[in-house]
């Protein structure tokens, strides 16, 4: 019998899977890996224990889905192949939208840090799972729409320094959450704030683009190494 998605069925009543992922969050980046129970998990769920073994195999496999999950309900690169086909201005749009979206879900996005951070701290391999399956692939689609808009021949240093600025100052978003909260909450209060900081972010990564191409014209004395 195939298992049922995370998907809730309606916001007062989520599905059980959907609650375990929720509860394995907060639980997990409350208290790590090692330190997190299985039955305080299902506890705090209102699932039962053997809910785990059938929806992620074992804890291990709900600490996957605690870590990846709720920021994203796809794969984070679901629209990376429609990048090359878009102009550039829109192309950017849609990858900073992609990018910035689970920052509507509030609270989840402060637990999902909280997690991240940990994880570092203490690792699991989970990060390594996370580069290989969402981070690496979106970075190189970024890099791939450089190398097109830029007319290189070949990807370099420079290419790969530009792509990383640009999701940087998505990134900042995420690790800087509180204190931009703190300075400035009209930013991301409300999901309108977030959609136009992706336009915003576009139009600054279109001019860096810009930027870096202008500096190409400059001669090979100025070409990444």
């Amino acid at each position: 019998m195939a298992k049922p998605s995370a998907t809730q069925t309606d916001a007062n009543n989520p599905h059980p899977r959907s609650r375990l992922v929720m509860a394995a969050l907060r639980i997990f980046a409350e208290k790590g890996f090692e330190g997190a129970t299985t039955r305080d998990i299902c506890e705090l769920a209102g699932a039962n224990i053997s809910a785990i073994r059938y929806y992620f195999g074992d804890k291990a496999g709900l600490y996957r889905a605690a870590f990846t999950e709720p920021m994203c309900d796809a794969p984070c690169h679901t629209h990376i192949e429609a990048y090359a086909s878009l102009a550039l201005p829109e192309a950017l749009h849609l990858f900073f939208r992609e990018f910035l979206d689970p920052l509507k879900k509030g609270e989840e996005v402060r637990l999902v840090m909280k997690l991240h951070f940990r994880e570092m701290i203490e690792p699991t391999g989970a990060w390594q799972q996370e580069i290989d399956a969402e981070i690496k692939p979106q970075h190189e689609a970024l890099v791939s729409l450089l190398e097109q808009h830029l007319g290189l021949k070949g990807v370099d240093s420079d290419a790969h320094r530009l792509a990383f600025a640009i999701i940087g100052m998505a990134v900042q978003y995420y690790v800087g959450h509180e204190v931009v909260s703190a300075i400035c909450p009209e930013l991301l209060d409300t999901p309108e704030a977030i959609d136009t900081l992706s336009e915003r972010l576009a139009g600054y990564a279109a001019a860096m683009i810009e930027g870096e191409a202008k500096r190409r014209l400059l001669g090979p004395g100025h070409e990444g190494h």
